[in-house]
């Protein structure tokens, strides 16, 4: 099997809910992590789709992630919120996470959503393009166990902590969706899966050498070096701290709670019409994108992209087109399908 297969979004989703039910979720939570996994997929961020699914599968059967989590309030201001999520499927803390944020910056101008004891977050803009469609302008992050070596260390010091923010556009909203990383884990792993050498400056071994090969590859490096890893400390500082919830200590200091998969997430919304004409904002969006856009092009550059370009074409392309599943991930998809008994994707012009 050498080419990728093609399916569609309602396939995608379809396949993944029923999966994740099989698992253990609500008909409901089911169909909601579906649709983020689907969504990151449509959006080209293949790292955070259907791939994780089998990892999904793995963490609920281990108990780390909890299939019919009690999500409750712990704590509230008049401009925050602080979620237990008892370690619920990210998407749906996270959901919950920003729609409360958002609830309060209704009511104050800003709001606060924190997420303690959530479990993979999956991609985060997926939460705050949500909220920048109800007029928010918004901010994601996660804070995770050390996956990634901290600047200068040859071992893994914190993670690479996510973070995304979106504002609202004339057409669609303007938004980045970054890890703390120059790869995520994700990107490495699918690497390993195919066989693809990765670049110098990606990634360190086992033993913390620089390396290239995909097999070898452990941790990821910080983006910009004491930057990125400087800014995953403080994501864990704000995001899990906050909830007196610490990850990043508990994993270093090798306590059996730290050994667990756990997350924080925190969520902030800000209703851009207690400030000013949310019209006239997403028209100075526009503007400025505009701007930016008609920069002078650097040497063997065609187009300056602005954060979520590419995603949003992506987006439309496998919309239309469907959404191309390399072999490799296809075949463990089919595993484990197999595995739960459930049926495997149709591709496109199958019935």
């Amino acid at each position: 099997m050498s080419e990728h297969r093609v399916v569609s979004a309602d396939a995608l989703r379809d396949f993944a809910a029923a999966v994740l039910a099989r698992a253990g979720l609500s008909a409901p939570h089911a169909a909601a992590v579906a649709d983020a996994l689907a969504w990151a997929n449509l959006r080209g961020v293949d790292t955070h789709g259907v791939t994780r699914l089998p990892r999904y599968v793995d963490l609920l059967q281990a108990g780390d992630m909890n299939p019919k989590p009690a999500l409750r309030v712990v704590g509230e201001t008049a401009a925050a919120v602080v979620i237990d999520a008892d370690r619920a499927p990210g998407p749906i803390a996270m959901t919950e996470a920003m729609a409360g944020a958002t609830r309060k910056a209704r009511a104050a101008g800003i709001g606060l959503g924190l997420a303690r004891a959530t479990t993979h977050t999956a991609a985060l803009g997926y939460y705050t393009i949500a909220a920048a469609r109800e007029g928010m302008a918004a901010i994601a992050l996660a804070a995770s166990w050390p996956n990634m070596a901290y600047h200068g260390a040859r071992a893994a010091g914190v993670s690479t902590s996510p973070i995304s923010i979106a504002v609202p556009g004339g057409r669609e909203p303007l938004v980045l969706d970054m890890g703390t990383g120059v790869v995520s884990v994700g990107r490495l792993t699918q690497a390993r899966k195919s066989g693809t050498p990765i670049p110098e400056g990606w990634a360190l071994d086992a033993e913390g050498r620089p390396t290239t090969d995909p097999q070898k590859a452990e941790l990821p490096l910080p983006m910009a070096g004491a930057k990125g890893s400087g800014l995953a400390l403080m994501i864990e500082c704000l995001t899990s701290l906050v909830v007196a919830n610490p990850l990043v200590s508990e994993f270093l200091e090798e306590t059996p709670l730290g050994l667990r998969h756990r997350q924080n997430g925190l969520a902030i919304a800000i209703d851009v019409s207690r400030f000013g004409d949310p019209a006239a904002f997403r028209r100075e969006v526009e503007r400025t994108v505009r701007a930016v856009k008609a920069l002078p092009r650097a040497d063997g550059v065609d187009e300056i992209l602005v954060p979520g370009e590419r995603g949003a074409r992506a987006y439309a392309q496998r919309t239309r087109d469907g959404v191309p599943i390399p072999p490799p991930v296809w075949k463990e998809l089919a595993a484990l399908a197999e595995r739960l008994g459930v049926a495997m994707m149709t591709t496109q012009g199958e019935s």
